[in-house]
Order: structure tokens, then C-alpha cells, then sequence
């Protein structure tokens, strides 16, 4: 680990106000206790409000914030790309973070950081079938998924059909032009999947209490049993 990348991430573990000792720092970071005493009065000599001794422990102060001081060139190109990915196949605001995003990210670089950013060659195109109203209705269930709240939809099979479903929505996922989203139906009272572009109409309903049994991880699990997905996953 490089010594910029060693630093931002003493940083990161004394975040939020947590006494956290030398030794437990050098263990995390895999480096000798000499490492870390160096590189801590370092920080507190450029003006890091870090508080506390050798041998007692470090805090900082709460509500510090400390941009990344570096990324890695495969950092830069995995965070520039992604970006730029979800600003052409994402919800509008989603692909409206992104392109903040990509500023905050071109405004914290270094010189040469920045160039690498500006380098990456890595590009997606908005795709006509990607109607605004179908953007939004993406941040409207990614906000669903986030709130715990139930969303009552009509939706459409692939002969055209209609139901109406009540869903609990637990995730989305993307399968390179189609955006899917992962639910507890409760007019199956199973898990389904259901295509975005599918859903002709959706409505807000009350929040749901998280159970373990109709969760995601408890879906991943069944799914890893069954042999249906990796078991690495």
C-alpha cells in the first residue's frame, strides 16, 4: 500500500469520533506500530485534527471531513467509468449525481490524477428505448427499496397481460439493457422479478417492517442452495 493510500485510510478508520488505538491500526493496515505513530503526527503536523498519544489511542474531532488524497490509476478508471455508465443507464437522479460526481471526483485529483481521469476511455451512450419516464420511475423504486415502502403496480407479461401486484422491493439490477427489480410479492408470497419496462403503472404504498425470510440476503442464500447462483456471490 502506498504511503498517501496508508494515510487517507487512518483517516477513514477515525471517523465518527471512535477512540481507536495504534496497535489496532497497525493490524488493519498490516504495518508495524512505528508506521503508524509516524504517520499520525504526520497527519496532526498538516492540520488533521487527530487527538491523542502513543499508547493510549487516536480520535478526531467529529464533522472533520478529509477529501481522498489519492486514488489509484485502477481506482480513477473504475469510479470514472462507472459514472459515466450510470449517467447514460440511470434513473435522471441518478445519472444528475453522476455527473456531480464526476466533477467532485475531477476537483479533489491531483495534476496527474486528473489527467488519467480525463484519459479514460471508457464511454456509454443514452439509449433511445430509455424514455424519461422510465428513468424516473427507476428512482422512484431505487427510493422504495431504500424507504422500505410498498409499491402497488400494474404490470404487463410478456403476452401482454395484466396483473395488479403488491411488492415489497428489496433491489435492482441491470442486465446490460434492461433493468430489473427484485421483490417479495405478495400475491405470490415468493420472490419475483419484474422488467421496469413492464410496469404500465406504479403507486406508493405503506412501509413494510424488514423480515429475514423475504429479504434480499435471505434470497441470495436459497438461490446459492439451489445451485442457481454462484456460491461465491
Amino acid at each position: 500500500m502506498r504511503r498517501a493510500d496508508r494515510l487517507f485510510q487512518i483517516v477513514q478508520h477515525l471517523r465518527g469520533g471512535r477512540l481507536v488505538t495504534g496497535r489496532t491500526l497497525a493490524e488493519r493496515l498490516e504495518v508495524s506500530l512505528r508506521t503508524i505513530y509516524r504517520d499520525v503526527a504526520d497527519l496532526q503536523a498538516s492540520g488533521v485534527p487527530i487527538e491523542g498519544e502513543a499508547g493510549l489511542g487516536y480520535v478526531m474531532q467529529p464533522g472533520h471531513d478529509v477529501p481522498p488524497l489519492m486514488f489509484t490509476e485502477e481506482e480513477i478508471v473504475a469510479l470514472v467509468a462507472g459514472a459515466r455508465l450510470l449517467r447514460a443507464w440511470g434513473g435522471l437522479s441518478m445519472a444528475a449525481s453522476a455527473e456531480e460526481a464526476l466533477l467532485k471526483i475531477d476537483a479533489v485529483l491531483p495534476e496527474a490524477a486528473r489527467a488519467r481521469a480525463g484519459a479514460v476511455q471508457v464511454h456509454a451512450v443514452a439509449p433511445r428505448d430509455l424514455p424519461p419516464a422510465l428513468r424516473a420511475r427507476l428512482d422512484r423504486i431505487e427510493a422504495a427499496v431504500h424507504g422500505r415502502t410498498r409499491l402497488h403496480i400494474c404490470y404487463l407479461s410478456e403476452t401482454g397481460a395484466e396483473t395488479e401486484r403488491v411488492l415489497r422491493p428489496l433491489g435492482l439490477f441491470f442486465w446490460g439493457k434492461v433493468w430489473t427489480l427484485l421483490a417479495w410479492c405478495e400475491l405470490r408470497e415468493d420472490f419475483r422479478t419484474f422488467r421496469l419496462d413492464r410496469i404500465a403503472a406504479i403507486e406508493s404504498g405503506a412501509r413494510f417492517a424488514p423480515e429475514r425470510d423475504k429479504s434480499l440476503a435471505f434470497f441470495y442464500a436459497r438461490e446459492k442452495a439451489a445451485g442457481r447462483i454462484p456460491a461465491d456471490r
